[in-house]
């Protein structure tokens, strides 16, 4: 896929320097609104989360909030969505410039795509990946749950989309490859959906430290309880169940669906598993981190 390519992918899909983007009437997302990303205005005080999809994205996201509650009060009872929104993914009419600081912005997009400010401001980025056969298995289960999204008939075609890059995110491989490639350009930590399922605390307390928030140990337990899957599929603020039923099948699961490490074997095959094996040997030698592909592992 040419990284400058435009191409439809479906009624709701397209694709566009390396990306596979949704497209909705309420959102303001076109080549050119991704192209003009670029020169958007970062502030030194700004904090991004970076994810390839279903990759810990919802729950990084409800860590933030919490650690940043006392700042925004008046932001207390919105969503996560609301508070911490996806900057590729603006919705008509809504002015990200007269948000008050510090900001706190989503995203799936590659690094080649965002603002060249983080190269130049304070701004940091906390880049959150997860081993790619559980990205695989629950981004299934996600296009399942998701109306718009075409969900594959089989695990085989799940592969397919998975290893050429043809999903909401676009290419799992090339995304985590650049991240890591390019962190010396970025105020920039990195993190694993692994590390938060094995010691969730000690998470917790890494990006307070990389955020520059001093937090009592009292507060930071209350952090860690209140993001525990359990309590955040209970959550109104963070399980995104508000999403419309025109958006969600809710019939077919939930937006947080187990929250564990190793879910694939499941799912796959072992012939599936090989091929998977021999395409991430192919895509990923020499990448130097090593993922946890199942709990015993952690």
């Amino acid at each position: 896929m040419a990284q400058q390519e435009y191409k439809l992918l479906s009624d709701n899909l397209f694709t566009y320097k390396g990306g596979v983007f949704l497209t909705d009437e309420k959102l303001d997302l076109t080549p050119d609104v991704i192209d003009n990303l670029e020169h958007f205005e970062v502030r030194d005080d700004d904090l991004y989360v970076v994810t390839f999809p279903k990759s810990g994205t919802v729950w990084t996201q409800r860590i933030i909030t919490l650690i940043f509650e006392e700042d925004f009060p008046e932001m207390k009872e919105r969503t996560t969505f609301q508070w911490m929104p996806w900057l590729e993914y603006q919705y008509k009419g809504l002015d990200y410039n007269v948000q008050r600081s510090p900001r706190l912005f989503c995203s799936h997009l590659h690094q080649h795509v965002m603002p060249t400010g983080l190269q130049r401001k304070k701004a940091k980025v906390i880049y959150v990946s997860r081993n790619p056969k559980d990205v695989l298995v629950s981004y299934m289960h996600f296009s399942q749950f998701m109306r718009k999204l075409e969900s594959p008939a089989h695990w085989d075609d799940m592969m397919d989309k998975f290893c050429t890059g043809w999903m909401i995110g676009g290419c799992w491989f090339d995304h985590v490859r650049e991240w890591y490639k390019n962190h010396d350009k970025f105020n920039i930590l990195f993190l694993t959906y692994e590390e938060m399922i094995k010691d969730l605390r000690a998470v917790v307390v890494r990006v307070c430290e990389f955020v520059g928030k001093q937090v009592s140990d009292s507060a930071v337990d209350d952090i860690v309880s209140r993001s525990t899957f359990d309590n955040m599929k209970m959550d109104q603020k963070a399980n995104y169940e508000f999403l419309p039923d025109d958006v969600k099948d809710k019939s077919k699961g939930r937006f947080l669906r187990k929250g564990t490490v190793g879910d694939w074997k499941n799912h796959l095959t072992v012939a599936q598993s090989e091929r998977f094996d021999r395409v991430y040997e192919e895509k990923m030698k020499g990448f130097p981190v090593k993922f946890a592909w199942d709990m015993s592992d952690l």
